[in-house]
């Protein structure tokens, strides 16, 4: 019996994993590579691997099926899109995730691609590096006319899950008007706070939050609710100059409505850290544009991400091997095999 990690830890949280079962580490940030699955499932078995953690590894129903001594799949991320979660279930396999790991990296990212739109940081940082800064005055005076303060704007959040409500938070020190849209509110189970306690007002439909937000923030979740929300209508709908920042799901966008909008200027500004493929492709419309601002996918991308779900998943592990039910189980199905 024994434990697989190819996910990113702590040494700290991996010394306490080590003091539960022997611990193989070899994390994918470190190989810069994921492991072929029929070679992953012939390791384990021949490994004796029951326990195994992942990030990013693709984890299909063969794998499950090929590996009768795998009991536990420890995901370090909210989403599980990536394992056959099913599978898991119906070969006794327990499944636990590590919700809200990321939320207050990428909430703080989004606040910083705010501000990077609405004072035109990355533009004015280049105008001084490459030279183009030949008067001291003329800056100052053509950013008085472009440049805007935070404060007093009204940030409309698409989802108000658990990235979304820091985001909201941390508008609120800088003196924003916060409003939300989700439809799933006040009812979803992500949700702890009244309406009442939340640091936005609930607005009930989007064409409504969108034609009174300066700024919006995308903060949900990729899938069928979700893919095509901000369509051409609603684009159209937005208040003119608004600035959006999506650091969630790019399938939300009508792509090519967002470029039309961008291009007219309807649209003041976007900031993205997703995009449609990863990494962008080279032939994008929104490379060319210079209002837009772009970040590789490093939301999360935190020592502080990876000490979150460390601890995580290695007390569920814990919990697991003590015969409880883990915190964070996925497939509650797969619990009888183990309660």
């Amino acid at each position: 019996m024994g434990a697989l990690v190819l996910a990113p830890m702590t040494y700290e949280a991996l010394d306490a994993l080590s003091e539960l079962l022997p611990v193989t580490y070899e994390s994918w940030t470190d190989t810069q590579r994921l492991v072929d699955p029929e070679v992953l499932a012939r390791r384990m078995e021949r490994e004796g691997v029951s326990v195994l953690v992942v990030e990013a590894d693709f984890l299909p129903e063969e794998l499950f099926q090929q590996s009768p001594g795998l009991r536990l799949v420890a995901v370090t991320r909210t989403s599980v899109a990536h394992v056959d979660v099913d599978a898991a279930t119906r070969c006794g396999v327990a499944v636990v995730n590590a919700p809200g790991r990321n939320a207050q990296a990428v909430a703080e990212l989004t606040i910083g691609l705010m501000l990077a739109l609405s004072r035109q940081i990355l533009n004015l940082d280049s105008r001084v590096k490459t030279g183009r800064w030949q008067s001291p005055a003329a800056p100052y005076i053509e950013m008085l006319t472009q440049e805007r303060e935070l404060s007093g704007k009204t940030l409309g959040i698409v989802g108000l899950g658990v990235v979304g409500r820091k985001v909201a938070r941390l508008a609120e020190a800088f003196d924003m008007r916060v409003l939300a849209y989700d439809p799933y509110l006040p009812y979803g189970p992500y949700l702890e706070e009244r309406p009442e306690q939340l640091s936005a007002r609930l607005v009930g439909c989007l064409p409504k939050l969108v034609r009174v937000s300066d700024y919006i923030s995308v903060n949900v979740p990729d899938g069928p609710g979700t893919r095509g929300l901000l369509d051409r209508e609603v684009l159209e709908a937005t208040k003119p100059g608004c600035r959006i920042v999506n650091t969630s799901a790019y399938p939300v966008f009508d792509e090519a409505a967002l470029v039309d909008a961008l291009r007219s200027g309807h649209l003041g500004g976007l900031a993205l850290d997703v995009f449609q493929t990863h990494p962008i492709t080279p032939n994008s419309p929104l490379l060319g544009l210079d209002n837009v601002v772009l970040t590789p996918h490093v939301g999360g991308a935190t020592l502080e991400t990876v000490g979150r779900h460390s601890w995580m998943v290695v007390e569920d592990i814990a919990r697991f091997l003590r015969g409880d039910r883990p915190e964070n189980l996925v497939n509650s199905a797969a619990w009888k095999d183990f309660g």
